[in-house]
C-alpha cells in the first residue's frame, strides 16, 4: 500500500487562494510524517507567475512561507500524482471533475471540511482586488479548514489500514 499522501490545492490563477492554502497547510503539517508532497495549481493559471504581494504578506503574517513559488496550470499529470485535490469553489471542482473525470474520486471542496455557523460547503472567496482585509479573511478560512482536512486525510489513512 502506498501511504504517501500528495495534496494539491486548486483555484483559478494559482496566485492567491491555492498558494495561500499550500503555505498554511505546509506550516500545519511540517512535523507530520503522513504528508510527503504538497502543491497548488490553477484551472486558468499562467505558468510562471509569482504569488500576489497580498498573499505573500498574509503568509508572512501567519509565519508560513513558499520559497521560489511559481504558478502552474493544473494538468493530468498533477492529478495522477495527487491523492487529495482540494478545490476552492464549486466552479473549480466542476472544472476539475469535468475536465479530468478519471480523478473525480480524489477531488473535494475545501469548505466541505469547514463548519462556520453550521454552513459547510461554501466557496473560499476570491480576494483579488478586494484589499488586505479580504486576504486576511481567506487566511482565516484556511486556518479553520486545514485541521479538518488533515483529520480527513489521517482518518482515511487509518480506514485504509484497517481494511487492508
Amino acid at each position: 500500500m502506498d501511504s504517501e499522501k500528495r495534496v494539491l490545492f486548486v483555484c483559478t490563477g494559482n496566485t492567491c487562494r491555492s498558494p495561500m492554502a499550500e503555505g498554511i497547510f505546509r506550516k500545519a503539517t511540517k512535523d507530520n510524517a503522513l504528508l510527503m508532497s504538497l502543491g497548488s495549481a490553477g484551472v486558468a493559471a499562467y505558468d510562471g507567475d509569482r504569488i500576489s504581494p497580498e498573499t505573500a504578506d498574509e503568509l508572512k503574517r501567519r509565519e508560513a512561507t513558499l520559497n521560489d513559488f511559481r504558478s502552474r496550470s493544473v494538468t493530468k499529470e498533477m492529478l495522477e500524482g495527487a491523492t487529495h485535490v482540494f478545490a476552492m469553489t464549486e466552479s473549480h471542482l466542476y472544472t476539475l471533475t469535468r475536465s479530468f473525470p478519471d480523478f473525480a474520486d480524489r477531488c473535494y471542496l475545501v469548505c466541505d471540511f469547514l463548519e462556520i455557523n453550521g454552513e459547510g460547503g461554501m466557496d473560499v472567496p476570491d480576494p483579488i482586488g478586494m484589499g488586505v482585509k479580504a486576504y486576511q479573511q481567506v487566511g482565516e478560512v484556511f486556518e479553520h479548514a486545514i485541521p479538518s482536512l488533515i483529520d480527513f486525510i489521517e482518518n482515511e489513512e487509518s480506514t485504509e489500514s484497517t481494511n487492508s
